[in-house]
């Protein structure tokens, strides 16, 4: 009697989620701003001051939005997302210590460069690398997509790779890796933050950096161009990188030789009370329940629907199409990384709206989960026994009733704990969403190590934040279960 609900509730939440997204969209191109992206872990060109993000690049481009009438808005990301964002249309501008290489001018547009740049190498004091020549064999650390990254693979070997060049200093410091081939400027501002480091005085080769802009933009090109111009006549831009090249930085860590509890409380107060950086891990945690409940909401949604269609075909052979459909969702879901349906979600099925990011994430995780629920509310199903659907028959129910009313109830109690575990992990799942700007806990705990340099505290508050919340989770998700075992008495 009800054979069709579940194509129809199907529909519906399709066509709800289409109209959803044409609502929170618009077009790029129709908006005044100019929407730039950098990796703000590089000082003195990008970094936190704050809430805000500063240095050479970012204050370059806020007086080119200044004299050009145009709103400015930075968003942080992986540096391996930049160059993506701006190429797909998610950004205007990626300025972020980039290197012009012929490779990248087949992709994108760069502005006149603004700053001569050498790769350096960074070793402990003491150490017995003195060139590149004594790098051959030895443990080299590098940021992630960067000259260093390309230069040391294809004339050294393979190198450590880093999300950024604060966690390949840490590594140097604690011993993990033997050097770090960095950017001369930030190399500067890394040694300066960390006692026993020293920069080898041969540089490993020169570069250039430019602002990357989307091939098919030629208008915003002259704009960056002749604004750079004028600022490079006029003295603006040697006044910027005067400004932050002149800063050097004051915050270091105590030693442990002052005591342990000395070192304890200074870290904690550069860490988290200094100006106010205990909100970086406030917010990002905010962002990362948010997206967490809804993305769980979604799943629940898909999985619940997908696991009905399946395991109604495996009964009855009805919804053939409908189960074919579902087979390949999860085929494909399941047999990709997350991040990678994120950044295609965010970079592709999106590249042409100007959606919310956390709208994209809720999106790409809850698909990404649904496909999981949906093979575990199909193993409860599966498991109770088929007398109980003939019963439900027997007494004049229909299979969508009988569905409802007998079978649903015992399969959900039946895999509460492995949804408990996918709940769990789905939480855990949402650190991967600095890779499209947004700042969850994890980025949280990134911006305050990029502006301490201390990997010790930020990644230990970002870890007993998660596991706070598993162990509330574990113990809601107990409770739900007796409560479940005794309505069986």
């Amino acid at each position: 009697m009800k054979e069709y609900n579940c194509k129809k509730i199907l529909l519906l939440l399709l066509a709800s989620m289409l109209c959803l997204f044409t609502a929170c969209g618009e077009k790029a191109e129709n908006r005044q701003k100019l929407i730039m992206v950098t990796n703000a872990t590089f000082p003195p060109y990008e970094f936190y001051q704050g809430s805000k993000i500063v240095g050479i690049d970012a204050d370059m481009v806020r007086e080119i939005a200044r004299r050009n009438n145009l709103e400015l808005i930075i968003e942080d990301m992986a540096f391996d997302s930049v160059i993506a964002a701006v190429q797909t249309g998610k950004a205007d501008v990626a300025a972020s210590g980039i290197t012009v290489t012929e490779d990248r001018k087949k992709q994108i547009d760069f502005t006149t460069s603004y700053v001569k740049a050498d790769q350096v190498i960074i070793v402990r004091d003491g150490s017995d690398i003195n060139g590149a020549e004594s790098l051959k064999g030895r443990r080299i650390g590098v940021q992630h997509g960067t000259t260093g990254d390309t230069y040391v693979t294809a004339n050294i070997g393979e190198p450590d790779r880093f999300q950024d060049g604060a966690l390949a200093v840490a590594s140097l410091a604690t011993g993990k890796i033997d050097a770090v081939v960095l950017d001369s400027a930030p190399a500067q501002e890394h040694v300066a933050r960390n006692a026993g480091l020293h920069i080898l005085p041969t540089s490993l080769a020169s570069e250039e950096y430019a602002m990357a802009i989307r091939k098919n933009r030629p208008e915003l090109l002259l704009m960056f161009n002749k604004t750079l111009m004028d600022m490079q006549l006029d003295g603006t831009m040697a006044a910027i990188t005067a400004k932050y090249q002149g800063e050097k930085t004051k915050e270091h860590t105590a030693t442990q030789s002052s005591g342990i509890g000395s070192w304890l409380a200074h870290s904690f107060e550069i860490n988290f009370v200094k100006d106010g950086r205990w909100k970086y891990l406030l917010n990002g945690f905010l962002v990362t329940i948010e997206i967490s409940f809804c993305a769980v909401l979604m799943g629940l949604a898909i999985g619940f629907l997908v696991a009905v269609i399946r395991s109604t075909h495996d009964q009855t052979g009805r919804h053939t199409v409908l189960n074919i459909l579902c087979h390949l969702y999860l085929t494909v879901v399941r047999g990709t990384p997350v991040v990678v349906q994120l950044l295609i979600i965010y970079f592709v099925i999106f590249a042409a709206v100007d959606v919310s990011k956390v709208l994209v994430a809720i999106v790409a995780f809850g698909v990404n989960s649904g496909a999981y629920v949906a093979e575990i509310i199909r193993s409860g199903i599966m498991a109770v026994d088929h007398g109980q659907m003939e019963a439900g028959r027997s007494l004049g129910l229909s299979y969508g009733s009988t569905m409802r009313s007998v079978i649903l109830p015992q399969a959900f109690k039946n895999v509460l704990p492995a949804l408990g575990n996918e709940f769990i992990v789905l939480l855990k799942e949402t650190s991967v969403c600095g890779y499209i700007a947004l700042q969850d806990l994890t980025k949280g705990g990134d911006i305050i190590r990029s502006q301490t340099y201390d990997a010790f505290l930020p990644l230990i508050a970002v870890a007993l934040i998660y596991l706070i919340v598993v162990v509330c989770l574990s113990q809601l998700l107990k409770k739900l279960e007796i409560h479940l075992k005794k309505n069986e008495r």
